[in-house]
């Protein structure tokens, strides 16, 4: 159909009364649909279902005759580090193994940064005064929820197609010295499912900053994640820091929490060797050595890198109708109207649905009202408030695909009737 702006007013008023009576015909159906967090689905735990069966009641030795029933090994098993050490882009002795949750050890790498300080400084980031992160926006609202908890200053800034708008990042850091970090999700991002350039890459690792501790929180949970036959690479942040004189500038993390078992997966974190042994000396005094079982079972059970991408294949096999149910919909719903689009990912667990300014809210509402579950209108930027109030995060991994494509035309319909509703009212 037209764009509804382009009818009479008389017309309009019918288009608005015609949606209406749709999206009412929806909602009466009482659905309860669920669009709201990146989880794995049942069928894709399942495809790990092998690990918990692993590494058996007499298979509990690694490598030089570890006992991984016992304490110790705080950096994480030799041959976990060699497995994951291909994925995350380093060496083996520059990679930690730890316990489950990647969100956990950003989390605790900020605390630490902020009561010790980190090895490129001589002070605690809390005796230095208040701190500020870049924050390119859309972006995780995870990662803001640490900011928040911790009183850090964060500053948005637009995450375009290839990255965060360097311009602007350069700029700021270059010039105050309070900046200590910025989050970057570099591949298939959370959740517009941007792949940072070669380009972007080199700008952050070679930019002078005003703070000599300045750290780049390299975000890269999606790394293996794809939803096309290509498997994007992206330029090695690592390798460009230490090319640039910024050796201990990235931290890179990771995790197996949407390659195995959500709930039961280990976290991953590369960086230098003096950012590795700053990281392991904090550690100390909070942990004897983490859950070596579950790194050896991991290894029994993906065998190589190989192993990983041969188990993200399955995933992706899963996954992928899903995403392009959610986008045929939408085409099929949405393409006439003005200033409304959405994402057509790669890879990544989400994609992003932007609506006219001021609509996000109104839509989240009614989509919440007709049993359509979706992250908060504003989750995707600082404090939860997007000021143009245009962006809408959309996970649909977890529900069967029946689900996702009777969500995704509940929330097509309610763009229409939020649309229709404005327009009526010129």
């Amino acid at each position: 159909m037209k764009v509804i702006s382009e009818y009479r007013r008389q017309q309009r008023s019918q288009i608005e009364e015609q949606v209406r009576k749709e999206y009412n015909a929806f909602k009466e159906k009482g659905l309860k649909l669920d669009l709201t967090r990146g989880k794995p689905s049942q069928a894709q735990l399942d495809l790990s279902a092998e690990l918990l069966s692993l590494p058996g009641s007499g298979d509990y030795l690694a490598s030089g005759a570890i006992d991984c029933r016992n304490y110790g090994g705080i950096q994480g098993l030799a041959e976990a580090r060699v497995l994951f050490s291909g994925m995350m882009g380093t060496t083996p002795d520059c990679l930690i193994i730890a316990n489950n949750s990647s969100l956990a050890l950003m989390h605790d790498v900020v605390v630490y940064s902020l009561l010790k300080g980190t090895c490129d400084g001589d002070q605690p980031w809390l005796s230095q005064g208040p701190i500020g992160f870049i924050c390119p926006v859309p972006g995780y609202d995870r990662h803001f929820k640490i900011c928040e908890e911790y009183g850090i200053r964060m500053i948005p800034t637009q995450l375009g197609q290839d990255g965060p708008d360097m311009n602007e990042v350069e700029r700021l850091v270059e010039r105050d010295p309070s900046i200590k970090g910025i989050w970057c999700v570099p591949k298939y991002s959370n959740p517009t499912g941007t792949i940072y350039s070669d380009a972007t890459v080199d700008r952050l690792a070679s930019m002078k900053t005003a703070a000599p501790d300045f750290r780049i929180y390299w975000d890269n949970a999606y790394s293996v994640h794809h939803l096309t036959s290509e498997r994007v690479e992206i330029a090695n942040i690592l390798s460009a820091c230490v090319r640039y004189g910024h050796p201990n500038r990235a931290l890179v993390f990771a995790s197996t929490s949407k390659i195995t078992l959500a709930g039961a997966g280990l976290a991953l974190f590369a960086s230098s060797k003096a950012n590795v042994e700053w990281l392991l000396a904090r550690f100390r005094p909070r942990t004897i050595g983490p859950d070596k079982i579950n790194q050896l079972r991991h290894v029994i059970f993906l065998k190589n890198e190989a192993g990983i991408l041969r188990l993200m294949e399955q995933h992706r096999l899963l996954i992928a109708p899903k995403f392009q149910k959610v986008i045929e919909v939408f085409d099929d719903r949405m393409a006439s109207l003005p200033n409304v689009s959405w994402t057509r990912p790669k890879g990544g667990y989400f994609i992003t649905l932007t609506v006219p300014k001021g609509y996000a809210t109104r839509v989240v509402t009614l989509a919440k009202e007709a049993g359509v579950e979706v992250t908060p209108a504003g989750a995707t930027h600082p404090y939860g408030k997007d000021p143009e109030d245009r962006t809408i995060r959309i996970a649909p991994t977890f529900p069967e695909i029946a689900q996702v494509e009777k969500a995704a035309q509940g929330l097509a319909l309610c763009v229409l009737l939020a649309t229709a509703e404005e327009v009526g009212k010129q």
